[in-house]
Order: structure tokens, then sequence, then C-alpha cells
């Protein structure tokens, strides 16, 4: 057992005191603070588990959606209903029911709206003059008119009775219209094209909210940044289009001997069994085509186990395809829909490709891909993901074009697999889809698109003033922090997870398991930091609370670096602090001038009761510099501090330690000390104690862990020990 013996035990008087230290400027780190217990505040329940799984009791409500709708080309009005059963698996009766009407964002009166910059913003034009919103036609419940008010974008449905617990059921039908916006706040919209109109549709019908075993009724409006969270079930849909239309969605065609031509089947039949790109409808074919629609066709669709449903629709597309494999040996089909603009090998031409990819990268890695189908169209939101089907931008091209395609389709797994509730955690799926994006874009074609990007120099923007912490709700945040605190702040989190702190195999292992735990269930922060931990076997509160819980900042810095003795075949002796609030496990190499190296690593525990730590390297060559965090996998706030240059270091005498034995006394304080040289080393005896010294230059020997300090004269005969300001000087008998 090490302690800190030199203060309490020297002479017993205040001039030692740990008082006097208080005195003194506190460092910015508190390891007390870091790892302080009793982070998790809520014990294990019915419903979650305290390893971080759904309890034995766990249980969620289900919606099933049956929908019909019509397209008007020209008004941009969709049109139809949407017949919900809903069951309820809680333990309580429901007297009420509460739905999403997210399209009441686009009415000029909306709480959204009303939120709009006047310099603009990504969820809509505050100078708009576009009337958006739902026009509800009737509202039935089991057949009977419903008792119905609408706030905002929550709709409350009144049950004349109650929906029992632990299995009630009953049906909806909503009869419904809307006019679509042309850029539907980055999610939605219509996009005019040479060949006609893309639309690209979501939040297109009245959807359940969830009600869960946290908050009951979620029932938080839908202003913009904040995004979904969605019961899951099983959802069809037909889709009555212009002739001239082609349409993809969310899940399998369910007619499509109906809707393509003969050849059309043929080519779509083959590309379910290629890996190479099957033209199905190409750009002549598009060009050629009839302008004027002949009547209509109606597209039918069905998704199984979603808590969601898009579609895209329109004359102007080129649509291909190809096979997915997957791990249990099924397949999947990858689908792109684009107009011919979008068209080309250096563009949308290879997006079949690089969604083929993606999903065959994430289901081998994490967990495989559930849908029948995925398919990638081209509109004009920037990227926007929905179960099987994704839009990204027309204009995107080859190495954005897979950025953006290959974040999409990771949001399958966050939170298209994986439900978090998207609206108060934003984080727990951009963040997590940033993180695995990296990953697959370095597996992506030997590296095509992938640049290793250095977190070191990323300390300052991740630890800004400017921010709010990660698990700030997307609509509590700056709208221009929402890059930072959603997706590149949690994505890096998670990468020093794997990479500095658990090592890639126990992480790995840990975040498969609760994409496992949690596959079309509702998990909560705490949850997947309870996962994580049991998982791989580590406590690891300080971090969840200083990366995502506050804002504390990385900064470790090396203070001092001599050889033992001044002999640099004795090792180096190296003095580290951390400085930043955050402590994280510290990785030191030591290069020498021969060009060779030695990597020593101290683990988390070394900050558990330290804010500075000493240690011995144990090397035999001369030392030309020392840097901590060689690869760059921390973001450190302060990187002068992380490199120390031993040239810079004024090289300290060599001496014969026998030279400075004797007995040392201060009658002022009636205190003796013995000074006795062992092993080329002197030690202090007090007590019969010994506390070894290190010889710092100048005739200064020290003890760092007994916070010892001796200077001694130019003769040898006497030698001081300052403290708070005061001098005391022993003399040797």
């Amino acid at each position: 057992m090490k302690k800190n013996y030199f203060k309490p035990l020297i002479l017993g008087i205040s001039l030692f005191s740990i008082s006097v230290f208080g005195q003194q400027e506190k460092p910015k780190y508190n390891y007390q603070e870091a790892f302080k217990p009793f982070f998790y505040q809520n014990n294990a329940t019915e419903t979650r588990s305290a390893s971080g799984k759904p309890g034995h009791n766990y249980w969620q409500n289900r919606a099933d959606y049956n929908l019909n709708v019509s397209l008007n080309e020209e008004k941009n009005e969709i049109s139809g209903t949407s017949e919900i059963t809903y069951t309820n698996n809680s333990f309580d009766d429901l007297d009420f029911l509460w739905l999403q009407l997210d399209q009441n964002l686009f009415k000029k009166e909306s709480r959204g709206s009303a939120l709009l910059p006047i310099s603009g913003s990504r969820y809509g034009d505050s100078t708009s003059e576009f009337e958006g919103g739902y026009k509800i036609k009737s509202v039935k419940i089991d057949g009977k008119e419903a008792k119905y008010s609408i706030s905002d974008t929550r709709m409350q449905i009144d049950l004349i009775n109650h929906l029992k617990a632990r299995g009630g059921k009953t049906k909806i039908k909503i009869e419904y219209s809307f006019v679509s916006p042309n850029y539907g706040a980055d999610r939605m919209g219509v996009e005019p094209t040479k060949n006609g109109k893309i639309f690209t549709m979501a939040q297109w019908f009245p959807r359940m909210a969830v009600y869960d075993d946290i908050m009951g009724w979620n029932t938080l409006p839908y202003l913009g940044p904040g995004e979904f969270y969605l019961e899951y079930g099983d959802v069809t849909a037909s889709i009555t289009v212009p002739s001239t239309h082609y349409v993809v969605g969310s899940g399998e065609l369910l007619n499509q001997n109906e809707v393509y031509s003969k050849e059309e089947v043929n080519r779509w039949n083959k590309a379910k069994s290629s890996d190479k790109t099957v033209i199905i409808r190409s750009a002549d074919e598009v060009n050629k085509a009839t302008k004027v629609a002949k009547g209509t066709k109606t597209w039918k669709f069905k998704i199984q186990n979603t808590r969601d449903f898009a579609w895209a629709s329109s004359s102007s597309f080129i649509v291909d395809a190809a096979k997915i494999n997957l791990p249990s040996g099924q397949k999947s089909l990858a689908i792109s829909a684009y107009p011919v603009e979008s068209d080309g090998n250096d563009a949308w031409g290879r997006s079949t490709e690089y969604t083929k990819a993606s999903i065959e990268h994430y289901s081998k890695q994490w967990l495989e891909y559930p849908y029948p189908a995925a398919t990638n169209v081209a509109g004009n939101e920037g990227g926007m993901e929905y179960p099987g089907i994704v839009f990204c931008h027309m204009n995107s091209k080859g190495e954005s074009l897979w950025g953006v395609t290959d974040h999409e389709f990771g949001h399958i797994w966050f939170p298209m697999i994986v439900g978090s509730n998207e609206r108060v955690h934003g984080w727990m799926d951009e963040g997590f889809n940033t993180f695995i994006n990296d990953i697959s874009t370095k597996n992506f074609n030997n590296g095509e698109y992938y640049k290793k990007q250095s977190l070191q120099r990323m300390g300052n923007f991740f630890f800004s003033e400017n921010l709010e912490p990660v698990t700030t709700q997307p609509d509590n945040m700056r709208e221009r922090n929402i890059g930072a605190l959603l997706y590149y702040k949690p994505g890096a989190g998670m990468t020093i997870l794997r990479e500095t702190i658990l090592g890639e195999e126990r992480f790995d292992k840990a975040l498969r398991q609760y994409i496992k735990y949690w596959a079309y269930k509702h998990p909560t922060p705490e949850d997947f930091f309870r996962t994580i931990e049991n998982v791989s076997g580590e406590e690891l509160s300080w971090f969840w609370r200083g990366w995502f819980l506050n804002k504390w900042t990385i900064d470790q810095g090396i203070n001092s670096a001599k050889y033992v003795d001044g002999d640099y075949k004795k090792g180096l002796i190296l003095k580290i602090e951390n400085f930043g609030q955050l402590p994280m496990p510290t990785t030191v190499q030591v290069n020498f001038k021969d060009g060779s190296s030695q990597e020593v690593k101290l683990p988390i525990e070394v900050w558990k009761r330290n804010t500075e730590w000493t240690f011995k390297v144990p090397s035999t060559k001369e030392v030309s510099t020392i840097k901590l965090d060689p690869k760059g996998n921390l973001p450190d706030t302060n990187l002068k501090n992380n490199t120390f240059n031993m040239a810079d270091e004024r090289p300290v005498e060599k001496i014969n330690p026998k030279e400075y034995e004797g007995t040392f006394t201060n009658k002022q304080i009636n205190a003796e000390f013995v000074l006795k040289a062992e092993n080329d080393k002197l030690n202090l005896v007090f007590n019969s104690l010994s506390f070894p010294l290190d010889y710092q230059g100048d005739g200064k020997f020290i003890n760092e862990e007994a916070g010892l300090e001796l200077t001694f004269a130019k003769d040898k005969k006497t030698f001081t020990i300052e403290e708070s300001d005061q001098k005391f000087e022993f003399t040797r008998k």
C-alpha cells in the first residue's frame, strides 16, 4: 500500500498540514468528481434490467398500418386513408390515444414555423407563403366517429371505452389529405426535373405516438431538428399515381407484374440474382417515354416489423438494381431511382454498388439487414433515412454520394432496428451511425474513399464553450451545433471507446450485444451505458459523465523528464499531469536517438487518485523526444504539452550519494532526519520508514509520492525544506 507518508509523519505540526495546500489554486481535474459513485440513478425494474438488457416484463405497444393514398401530381397533393390497428401491451388501461401529425409543421402558425430564423434554416423558410399541414376529413374508432382534438403536430383521440391493458386492440381509421411542400425540412419534398417531378414522400400519414415505460405518452411536438420516435408493426401500402410514374417504397414491391412492362419484369428478376447492377429502366427509355399519363397505376408494398414507411414517385426515374448477399444466405435487393440529370458512373450510376456494399458490410459487422429491399432515391434532401429506403441529394457524386448513401443506410441499424427516441436522444442514432460509417468507409473497395481522421486536433472543436452537452435534446441546442453534438462528438466518443479505452474486440462485442438486446425495441442512454459496461467488464461512469453528460475537456501533458541520477543507462523518470477535467488512459512514446522507440501504456486507474503521476521508464538509451498519444487518438485541447524535447532539458550532473549521507537536525522544530546511500541512491530514513530520493540537479532531491523536496547547500553540510513561504534548515550533526 502506497501513501503520502511524509506530510503527516514529519514533526506532526501545521508546517506540513494538508490545509496549507487548500490555499493554493486547485487543478481543473478532480478525480473524486470524475470517479464519484452512484452514476446510475435508477435501479433495475421489471422492464429494464440493471445489466442493460430489456427486463423480464419488458413491453411495448404495437401499431400496424394499412395505407391507401393517391397522388395528384398537378396539386402536389396526397389524399387517402390510414387504417391503424393499435395494440396496448402495457400494464395500463388507456383512456385516450395520441398520434403524430408531422405535416402540421408546415402550417404557418405551427410552433416550428415560429422558430425559423430570419437568416434561414435547414428546417424551413420564415418568409415562405406556403400553407401546408393535414386536412383531417374524418376519424373513426372501431367504425364509429371519434372525438378528437389537434394541438400543433399532435392529435388526441378520446376513447369511449378504456383500451384494456396487456393486449387490448382498437382500430383507427383516418381520412386525410395534405399538399406537400417542395422542401419539407430536408426530410421530404418535390423536386422538378426535365422529365417530371420527383416526389419523395415521408411523414405522409398520421402515426401513433409511443406510449412507453419511461414517459407514458411521448408527445413532444415536431419542430424540425428533433426527429422521430415510433412504434413497430407491419405496414401495407397501396399508392396510386399517374400511369407514367415509377414508384419505389419501403419493403417489398408486391405487384411488379402489374406495374412494370414484361421486359422490365425480366430485368427485375435478373437483378435479384446479379451481383452487378442491372438496368431496369434506362436513361434512354426515360427520355423517350410519353409525358402524358393515360390513367393511373397502383403500386403495392409491404414491410414487416418496421417503425415507418416512405416512398418516392416520378416519371423521371431511371431504375436499376442488384442482389444483396446476407450472412445467413438470404438475399435482399439493392435498388436505385434517379433522374437522367444524376446519371453517370461518377455519380448515381454507382448508387446501387454503394447501397449493396454498405448493406453487406453492416450486416456482417453488426446484425443482418432485415428488409427485402434497400432503395436509394435521388431527391432534393441532403440525406434522409427510412426503413428500407433513403433519400439522397440528386447532385451528389463520387465520394459525396458514397458518404451520404452509406450514412443514410447506416441508419437502418440506428434507429430503424434499434429504436431509440430520436426526438430526445438524437446522438444515439446520428452519433452511433457516424461511428459505424467510418468503419464501413474503410472497408469499402479497399478504402477507395477512406481518409484516416486524427481526433487529436479536434479538441478545440469538441470542447468549445459554444457547445451544449451531447445529451442535450436536439430542439434544445443551437442549430449550428447539431452537427457537432449529434454526429461528430458522440461518434468520436464511440471511436475513443473502441480504440483507446476498451479495444476493438471488447467494444465490438459489447455494441453487437446492445444491438441484439434492443433490436426493434426502445432503449434509453442508460440501457446503452449499462450494456457496454456489463459486456466489456469495465466501469465507465467517468467517461459517460465527462464526454456525454458534461463538457469536460481532455488535456494531458508532460511536466518533466529526467534520467535517473543523470545517467540515461539507469532509465528515465517521467512526470505527467491530467490538466483537463476528463481523464483518459495514457499512452507515452519514448523516442531514442538511435531511431527506435518504446511505448508505455498507463491504465485509467492512474487517475483515480492522482492529478499527476511520476513513473520510471526502464530504458538504457539516450532519449530524443517524448510524446503523449503518439497515434493522435484523443482530442487534446493543448498539444504543446504533449511533446517533450530532451535537448531542451539541462543535463543533470552525476553525483556520489555517499557525499550527502549523515544525520541532520533542526532545533527550531526539534526534528531529525537520517540520509543514507544504498544502491547508488540517497534515502531519507524517518521513523523506520525509508524514502528513496531522486536527484534533480543543483543539489535538489525529491520524492514525488511523499511530496518531499530537499535542497542542499554547496558544501553539503545543510539542506532546506521550503513550505508555505517558510524555509527550514537542517544541519549535519
